[in-house]
């Protein structure tokens, strides 16, 4: 593995894990509503919470573990996929250098399969 992939799938698993302050977490509205638990906003929050620890665990495709950017984990019976893009620090354009984390802003998009 190249030292840039090794350092990328590094900052990659900290924004997984939830350890990167300046990384962004979205859900599509579509992946949003299909973890909504009715009108309880505190189990839709657990749900939310439960999916992120999912994607966390992730294990990763042959073409995917160097880098870690893209995933798919079973939740709740359902696929759930989830990448991560490189922009620079004003999320403007991509990042110029994406293994160094003082110029880039990590965001993690959680869709549904169709939502890609």
């Amino acid at each position: 593995m190249t030292d840039q992939l090794s350092r990328s799938a590094t900052l990659n698993d900290r924004v997984r894990q939830g350890l990167d302050p300046a990384a962004r977490i979205v859900i599509t509205a579509a992946c949003a509503a299909a973890l909504a638990e009715g009108s309880d906003p505190v189990a839709t929050l657990r749900a939310h919470g439960e999916l992120l620890m999912a994607i966390d665990r992730c294990d990763f495709a042959p073409d995917e573990r160097y880098e870690r950017r893209r995933g798919e984990v079973s939740f709740r019976g359902r696929p759930i996929r989830f990448a991560i893009d490189y922009y620079d620090r004003s999320l403007e354009w991509g990042s110029e250098d994406p293994g160094d984390p003082d110029v880039t802003t990590r965001v993690m998009t959680i869709m549904l399969p169709e939502d890609d």
